[in-house]
């Protein structure tokens, strides 16, 4: 028994340097990644979600295995065992998901697909649901201030996700599942290696809602009908001398919301509203590596990307129609001096070409069209980061990034990590750095188009936005039961922020910049036991203070933002993982309801918010599965607790009781909570190694 808990213990520590090479890889090209069968094997094995010890800035991770503690479909569906991030819907009638960290909308944490730039502009409100959970190996979610190697665009921290890798030894990997509303996902990917140096991988993905559910009777589709189709080949090339990894991938997305009967094309005032939303993506990348010492401590590395997306957003009679072309290059030079020195030096270049234009009239003759218009917002400049280690005791990084922004001029960005170890089961972090980021008020904020609310202010102007963030972290690991205790804080102060305001008396919403305070305090405590053998318990804890200025109330908490979020996970595997149970509950704080909300009221006349403020409510998630030698089966259902959030299509009522979207209180972007209730899911996952 000793001998085999060693055997154990020394797959974890290879996991975790594995990790490391993993997050590392895409900008040093280290030889060191560990793309091999014996890799993959310490993957699996991992726990569900974990804490990185070896990481200076604090960093959860969910590996595979956490992936699939619940039939998560798409990244957005990723996150339900994390209280770090909570994920919402951002409208009634798209489906658009938006994450949050440390109490903020995720256009503000910076989505990286390993360590490259995502989601960014027109791509931002859907992009969660275009990368598939089955085709990742891991997610990696960085609180604070992250590297300067990496941009200037994180506010409150970085969403780096890790695919399957061209060199895995699994020849087909397929997963299909399927949910009680009819929602449908496929997926296969093949890992293939072509030669001693040339591997690839092949990965493909489709899924649909074929059924409309209107559950809570108000003439909506609680779910938009959903077609979409994504593909992707990636690529990596290896020598001792020289590492080259490209890849392209595209994505074709269709969705249909609001009144199953809207047709776009004949729509009119009065007629039944909703939404025709067609995203087309398409994504090319080159990273070359050439090491410059045999010893691997000097290397010189090149990352280029280039994306273009393409919506074309029907909301009723109102349409908005979007071009992003997006180029991106990093040239970077490190140089390791001895084991505790380390330089990093670069220089980087972002340009953004957004073509939009707006047709959106509203029944009262308010006009918020415009013709095609087009953005060049372009920023470049030089970083460095200076990396110091004592040992495994203490570690610093300091970095700075200097940029030039096109209308904004120059802008210097500072960020600093430490990490103490005084023990090897004590370890303190702290952390702060500047965020820039350029603002893109429609698709930053695509559900104010499901609305009937005229836009006044500056919302066609992409201000830059800036932000200081600030936090710390301390964890202990106990001797017992493989357990730790972490507890975090951070902070983030914004100097320029651009404001979406629906608190104004008139119903209008406002776009406007910042001229007062906007800040976020948040505040975590994290929890994991392994009583026995096979068994595992996390519970999360997390409270978020977070406030803005507004022009016509003042200092106030942020609006749909719940205060507190607890999360309790619980696992229990047999012997040899032939059965795994998983069970998942979740209570989510209230938060503070817009003004227009307050004298909400349901079918028996009573108060919905009676304090202004939204209900504290449970989650629920279950699942079984069954493992055979290559084939997992799996069962489970998603909010078995049935909660659904009362009145989601706001507005007055025409003579047949139906929501008058004609109306300019009509609004289907005040979303707090659920929207679908109890679902169930079955699936199946092949896997066929070599």
């Amino acid at each position: 028994m000793h001998k085999k808990t060693i055997i154990i213990f020394a797959a974890f520590l290879a996991t975790g340097t594995t990790l490391h090479a993993q997050q590392t890889d895409t900008t040093s090209f280290s030889p060191d990644r560990s793309d091999t069968l014996q890799a993959t094997v310490f993957t699996a094995s991992r726990r569900g979600n974990f804490l990185s010890k070896g990481k200076e800035l604090r960093t959860e991770v969910i590996s595979q295995s956490g992936l699939q503690k619940m039939a998560c479909c798409n990244l957005a569906e990723s996150f339900e065992n994390s209280a770090s991030v909570t994920v919402g819907y951002s409208d009634a009638v798209t489906g658009a998901r938006q994450l949050r960290l440390l109490g903020l909308s995720g256009i503000y944490t910076q989505m990286l697909d390993e360590s490259r730039p995502i989601m960014r502009g027109i791509s931002a409100p859907f992009g969660l649901s275009y990368i598939p959970g089955p085709w990742l190996e891991s997610i990696q979610i960085a609180k604070g201030s992250p590297s300067v190697i990496g941009g200037s665009e994180s506010m409150t921290g970085q969403v780096n996700v890790e695919h399957r890798k061209p060199t895995d030894e699994i020849p087909l990997f397929l997963n299909a599942s399927v949910m009680s509303d009819t929602k449908t996902d496929l997926n296969a990917t093949s890992s293939i290696q072509l030669s001693p140096a040339l591997s690839t991988i092949l990965m493909a993905h489709a899924n649909g809602n074929f059924k409309a559910y209107d559950m809570n009777m108000d003439g909506f589709m609680d779910d938009p009908k959903t077609r979409q189709f994504n593909v992707a080949s990636r690529w990596f090339y290896y020598t001792p001398s020289l590492q080259v990894r490209w890849g392209v991938s595209a994505v074709i997305d269709k969705r249909k919301g609001g009144r199953e009967e809207y047709d776009r094309k004949t729509y009119s005032f009065g007629s039944p509203w909703g939404t025709d939303i067609r995203n087309n993506m398409f994504d090319a990348y080159l990273k070359i590596g050439k090491p410059l010492r045999e010893d691997q401590s000097s290397s010189l590395a090149l990352v280029a990307d280039w994306s273009y997306d393409k919506m074309d957003a029907w909301f009723g009679g109102a349409s908005y129609l979007g071009r992003q072309h997006s180029g991106f290059a990093n040239l970077l030079y490190r140089n390791q001096f001895n084991e505790s020195h380390d330089l990093t030096v670069g220089a980087g270049a972002t340009l953004d070409r957004y073509d939009e234009t707006l047709l959106r009239i509203l029944p009262g003759g308010a006009d918020n069209s415009f013709p095609r218009q087009r953005s060049d917002l372009a920023h470049g400049g030089a970083y460095g980061e200076y990396t110091f280690h004592h040992g495994e005791v203490l570690s610093a990084i300091v970095g700075v990034r200097g940029e030039w922004y096109k209308g904004d001029g120059f802008r210097l960005s500072p960020r600093i990590t430490l990490k103490y170890q005084p023990s090897e089961r004590l370890i303190f972090r702290a952390n702060g750095g500047r965020g820039l980021r350029n603002a893109l008020p429609l698709t930053d904020h695509i559900g104010v188009l499901s609305t009937g609310k005229t836009f006044t202010g500056d919302w066609q102007s992409h201000m830059l936005e800036d932000s200081w963030i600030f936090g710390g972290n301390a964890t202990w690991y106990l001797p017992f039961m493989a357990a730790y205790i972490s507890l975090d804080a951070f902070g983030t102060r914004f100097t320029k922020q651009l404001i979406v305001d629906y608190e104004d008396a008139s119903g209008q919403i406002a776009f406007y910049p910042l001229n007062g305070r906007s800040y976020t305090g948040s505040y975590q405590a994290d929890v994991h036991l392994e009583p026995f053998t096979r068994f595992s318990i996390d519970m999360t804890a997390r409270y978020t203070d977070a406030k803005t200025e507004y022009r016509s109330i003042g200092l106030s908490e942020t609006p749909l933002s719940s205060r507190f979020k607890g999360v309790l996970n619980i696992q229990y595997k047999t012997n040899l993982s032939r059965w795994i149970f998983d069970f998942t509950a979740s209570v989510n704080g209230s938060a503070r309801v817009y003004g227009f909300m307050r004298d909400l009221r349901d079918d028996d006349g009573k108060l919905i918010y009676p304090h202004g403020r939204t209900p504290i409510y449970p989650l629920l998630f279950a699942q079984i599965t069954r493992r055979l030698r290559g084939v997992d089966i799996y069962v489970g259902g998603e909010n078995l607790t049935n909660f659904r959030q009362k009145e989601v299509i706001l507005g007055g009522k025409t003579a047949d009781g139906m929501v008058d979207t004609s109306s300019p209180s009509f609004d289907a972007s005040a979303i707090w909570g659920p929207l679908m209730g109890i679902r169930i899911n079955a699936g199946i996952r092949l896997t066929i190694w070599k």
